[in-house]
């Protein structure tokens, strides 16, 4: 019974492993719009990029960060740096 109990933990162990670099892969951004100066955060993993409407344009002005927290971070230095509105 030892045997497998171990054999388990290590099994987890591994598979734990396999998820680290899936989940380091996903990428977050700092979008401003055009119109309005906001700056938003962004996934990557969406599926459709962000809706533009008229005169409404995006820009991405950050590199990818690796969480969310980062990128929000990122977001509220620009705003503390008056370079987004919101």
């Amino acid at each position: 019974m030892r045997r497998v109990l171990a054999l388990c933990a290590v099994a987890g162990i591994a598979s734990s492993m396999f998820a680290v670099p899936a989940s380091a892969k996903t990428g977050y951004y700092v979008i401003r719009w055009d119109n309005t100066g906001i700056c938003q955060v962004w996934n990557e993993d969406l599926r459709y990029k962000p809706f533009e409407w008229g005169a409404s344009t995006y820009k991405v002005v950050s590199k990818p960060l690796p969480s969310f927290t980062a990128a929000s971070e990122l977001q509220i230095k620009m705003r503390a740096d008056r370079r987004c509105s919101l």
